[in-house]
């Protein structure tokens, strides 16, 4: 079938857009069929974002060269109602709900169901029950997003989108922040969708995801369209197939190769037990005991709500909980923490999995994220902070850990998630630490700046430093990984080498239930 011959909704052709110093997307041509799950995969930082807030209309139309037909005509969008209102919706990465009004007030925010200049809110709930039901989510419309979870938020997000016209349904990293299970029915609600003849688009990083779910799949790489491939075709089209359109070359091995050298016990917790900061009846972790070593990487395998955030952020400096009690050995003396300027000062960092509300300071330079960590190893005697060594500094590790930015005076809110992350890790390596907990080290980011993360991994464990690493991909676990614990409902279940690490093994100790 030529492309003539297809059933073609929307054609993006030529699309450049360039922002001060930077062309974002350079003749970039997108065609989706009618009815399709297309997916847009590419690097950190290559467009795809980018590209698809051209189509909804948030960089408007004259803000860009190139053409955008739907539906055989050429629009014209001066804004996101313009889009909507030709059914081109988009659910981005970032969920916009508004925690402190109802769920049935987010679905119908702008769009209120109202008579003659008031609310009819009989009508606003059942139409929100209703769209709640179509995807699958049987809460009360009248309670808060925030009494609910992130997974049922981003099916609120879906609704919201459903309560419009919606010919092509956008979704930018719909599953991100999302378990397996959650992940698997949103994946659900888009085959339906397509079943009923609803065009979706998707950006996603999660490759397993995309060759299950779409189509077709574009890959962009430094803003130019590099191939679309068909997912039903003739050819199989793998994992590796994409990732080579992704990064310009084959990632034969998804995980750097290295040589554990393993030395003396650095960290080791005994008895650690957290309460819920709220329900303090509630035990989250249960009489953890872990250890870690020089040089050696520990990984914390769990499903969602297993408590590993809680057992990383109630060790670092009690950021989380109450009732905390449990001991706390560093190179085998006794140690108190009980602020986190304590844990700094015993040498902890903590990389937290939220790295945009909690790990980085978004309208700051990489210059002031990377010396906020240790302020102090930059003043002088009288206390001020001296700019130079400041400066000097964060280029050393713009230059070691492999930062794209231009300089250091770079705000850390326009680059990339996979940049963004080694800005959180040149933070906290520059406070010198001996232990460094990386909570969900790569979530967000993709293949190749993965690959680059892991590596700096690496280079602390082979600098002496004790390494845990948090993670809800298990291949992620398994490769990076010296030995593995697996927690289930707040307790350490297992512990697992390297050698005889499966997928299997971990998944049996996660799931694992309290005997008592």
């Amino acid at each position: 079938m030529t492309e003539k011959d297809e059933d073609v909704v929307l054609e993006m052709l030529g699309i450049t857009k360039e922002f001060p110093g930077v062309k974002a997307l350079q003749d970039v041509n997108l065609r989706v069929r009618r009815g399709e799950i297309h997916a847009i995969c590419g690097e950190n930082g290559a467009g795809k974002s980018t590209l698809m807030k051209v189509l909804s209309g948030v960089y408007p139309h004259g803000s860009y060269d190139g053409e955008i037909v739907f539906d055989g005509e050429p629009v014209a969008f001066r804004g996101i109602r313009d889009s909507e209102d030709r059914g081109i919706v988009i659910i981005h990465q970032e969920l916009a709900l508004i925690p402190q009004i109802s769920i049935a007030e987010n679905i119908f925010l702008g769009n209120e169901k109202a008579g003659a200049g008031v609310l009819d809110w009989n009508r606003t709930h059942r139409a929100a029950a209703d769209l709640l039901s179509r995807v699958g989510l049987a809460e009360n419309p009248e309670i808060t997003p925030s009494e609910i979870g992130v997974g049922k938020q981003q099916l609120v997000e879906i609704a919201k989108a459903l309560s419009k016209k919606v010919d092509v349904l956008i979704l930018d990293e719909p599953t991100a922040a999302l378990n397996d299970d959650d992940s698997e029915h949103l994946l659900g609600l888009l085959r339906e969708f397509r079943d009923q003849g609803m065009t979706c688009i998707i950006i996603s990083h999660k490759l397993g995801e995309i060759t299950s779910v779409a189509d077709r799949v574009t890959v962009i790489r430094d803003g130019q369209t590099i191939e679309t491939l068909d997912l039903h075709g003739a050819e199989p089209v793998t994992e590796d197939r994409i990732i080579r359109g992704m990064v310009g070359r084959s990632l034969e091995h998804r995980f750097p190769a290295r040589k554990a050298t393993i030395g003396d016990e650095v960290l080791r917790i005994e008895d650690w037990t957290v309460h819920h900061p709220v329900d303090t009846d509630r035990v989250i972790v249960d009489s953890a005991n872990l250890d870690v070593r020089a040089g050696e990487v520990v990984g914390l395998a769990g499903l969602m709500g297993a408590g590993r955030t809680e057992l990383a952020m109630s060790l670092f400096g009690r950021s989380w909980g109450t009732g905390i009690s449990g001991r706390v050995y560093k190179n085998g003396e006794e140690i108190r923490i009980r602020t986190v300027s304590d844990a700094i000062r015993h040498g902890l960092a903590y990389t937290t999995e939220d790295r945009k509300s909690l790990g980085l300071n978004l309208i700051q330079t990489i210059r002031e994220n990377i010396s906020s960590s240790a302020l102090g190893k930059l003043m002088d005697w009288m206390g001020v902070i001296r700019g130079e060594r400041e400066a000097a500094v964060a280029e050393r590790y713009r230059r070691d850990f492999g930062i794209k930015a231009p300089t250091v005076e770079s705000v850390v809110g326009q680059l990339s998630g996979g940049n963004q992350q080694k800005v959180v890790l040149s933070k906290w390596v520059f406070s010198d630490p001996d232990v460094l907990i990386l909570d969900e080290p790569t979530r967000g980011i993709d293949v190749g700046a993965k690959y680059e993360i892991y590596t700096l991994v690496n280079q602390l464990a082979e600098a002496g430093k004790a390494v845990i690493v948090i993670s809800s991909e298990l291949p992620e676990l398994i490769g990076v990984c010296d030995r593995i614990y697996a927690m289930s409902q707040g307790r350490i279940t297992g512990e697992v080498p390297r050698e005889r690490a499966t997928q299997e093994e971990l998944m049996r100790y996660m799931t694992m239930e309290k005997t008592r």
